[in-house]
């Protein structure tokens, strides 16, 4: 086997430094697109492959960032494996099938949240040089996997209750910590969050003051934070108009398909509809439509539907969603700022960003198309 490049063969190559040649695959932002495509080249032609473990050693760092997500679909919804025996270097398989479905497309195989947000931390990571380890697991094994990550990164984002608060602080004591919420969290934590309890009380105030609505209930998981200021600013807005204010959700607790489907059944059952159903979350909304087209009820004509987060999906469902939008790949982005900041500044001081959000009006509401 042939001796591997090193860097120095592809600074003399290129006919740069080798800091230069360093820097293009770690900051490659900060170098002259000219100078960069050369470096490349040279690389290319050497078959050159940098090495993260050995910039780590010489830094003290890893020049990796961590991100801890959470499982948001049903346990029988992830696929089992592919099944295939192995062939050694014969090739196996291949082939096309046909099939015929009619079926709209299901809205959780669209991008929601959770991918937006992740797709903004792996923009920003790529342009700053930095490589992304992602990472998760059940309840049973968070502690453990969370503590996998942390030995080998630099920094790491998490998203909301998905480690516990003394498993944070003590991370945090180690490496910078950014968490997609505002809290409840230690004091020395930085977060990164959108305005959750403005966004949701103007969206309820527009079905109040410009479709004239009083009955609403609001639908989905409040059991966290961001969820619970969502409900709060609901109740706000229907404080201030002088409606009646619900003491808790419609489905508390409902995440799938299934749980709304029954909180449905249920209100359908106790004898009538709201004017509108206010959801926690864009899948809520969706999974919350489907239940009520299952039972005959037409959106918005007998009643509207709201979301939270503006997800794909409800630009492509039919009537289209209301919802509030957050900046989900900008949300990404600012994290992987932050984290940067603080491995930079170690002591500096924690950093609470949060950004706006934008009320967009669609079909379910009663608003049309322009």
């Amino acid at each position: 086997m042939a001796k591997a490049a090193t860097v120095y063969d592809v600074a003399q190559r290129a006919g740069v430094s080798i800091a230069t040649v360093s820097m293009t695959f770690r900051r490659p932002y900060k170098v002259r697109e000219e100078t960069r495509k050369v470096v490349l080249a040279a690389a290319e032609a050497l078959n050159y492959v940098p090495s993260a473990s050995a910039r780590g050693l010489a830094r003290g760092r890893t020049g990796a960032l961590g991100l801890y997500s959470f499982d948001y679909f049903r346990p029988e919804s992830v696929e089992e494996p592919v099944d295939r025996q192995p062939t050694g270097r014969k090739r196996s398989g291949g082939g096309v099938a046909v099939v015929r479905d009619d079926a709209d497309e299901d809205h959780r195989g669209f991008p929601l949240y959770v991918d937006e947000v992740q797709r903004g931390v792996e923009l920003e990571c790529w342009r700053r040089g930095y490589a992304l380890l992602i990472g998760g697991g059940s309840r049973a094994d968070r502690v453990k996997a969370v503590t996998d990550i942390v030995g080998r990164v630099d920094g790491l984002a998490v998203f909301p209750h998905t480690v516990a608060g003394d498993v944070l602080e003590r991370i945090s004591q180690r490496l910078p910590v950014v968490a997609l919420s505002e809290g409840p969290h230690h004091d020395g934590l930085s977060t990164v969050s959108v305005d959750n309890r403005g966004g949701m009380r103007v969206i309820t105030e527009h079905l109040i003051v410009e479709h004239g609505l009083r009955d609403l209930l609001f639908v989905g998981d409040t059991s966290t934070f961001d969820p619970q200021e969502r409900f709060a600013g609901f109740r706000a807005a229907l404080r201030a108009a002088g409606l009646r204010v619900p003491r808790k959700p419609l489905a508390p607790l409902a995440v799938y398909e299934h749980d709304i489907g029954r909180a449905i059944a249920g209100v359908l059952a106790d004898g009538g509809l709201p004017e509108a159903f206010v959801c926690v979350t864009d899948q809520a909304a969706l999974n919350l439509m489907v239940a009520l087209a299952e039972h005959g009820v037409r959106v918005p004509d007998q009643v509207a539907v709201t979301g939270f987060d503006g997800i794909v999906a409800g630009r492509v469902v039919r009537p289209t969603l209301t919802t509030v939008r957050q900046p989900m790949q900008a949300m990404g982005r600012a994290v992987v700022d932050i984290l940067v900041e603080r491995i930079a500044d170690p002591a500096g001081p924690p950093i609470a960003h949060r950004l706006p959000v934008q009320v967009v009006l669609r079909e379910s509401c009663g608003c049309q198309r322009p």
